[in-house]
């Protein structure tokens, strides 16, 4: 699952559902995009359940865990749909991290005043 070129990890789990190796697949492609926007990922987990005891509606939860440098990112979609409920949460994981590089450009451009509490000494 782990490419020799970079040190991401991708752990893919099956709640109530049987991973196949086409669904492993189809969740390290799309996992491949969030990849390629940030590089300081470590880990991104995706845990995919079938719940349709409670939710007849929308049966497949795909859950996504981003641990990255700096604080997690979290996030849940639910769908009728198993490859519906993956595209989802990838499209909303990458919302997360483009938001995330544009909070941190808009800090970087613009810099906020420092105050000491000491009195500093003038310079002629």
């Amino acid at each position: 699952m782990n490419s020799p070129a970079n040190n991401h990890e991708v752990i893919v789990s099956g709640i109530h559902l049987d991973l196949t190796p086409s669904l492993k697949f189809y969740v390290n492609e799309k996992v491949e995009r969030l990849l390629r926007h940030e590089e300081r990922i470590v880990r991104i987990r995706v845990e995919l359940e079938y719940d349709g005891k409670n939710d007849v509606t929308n049966p497949f939860v795909a859950k996504g865990h981003i641990v990255i440098h700096g604080p997690d990112m979290n996030c849940s979609v639910s769908s009728d749909n198993c490859h519906k409920s993956i595209d989802l949460l990838v499209d909303r994981l990458d919302r997360m991290l483009r938001r995330r590089a544009r909070l941190f450009k808009v800090k970087r451009k613009h810099p906020h005043a420092i105050e000491f509490a000491a009195l500093l000494p003038k310079t002629a």
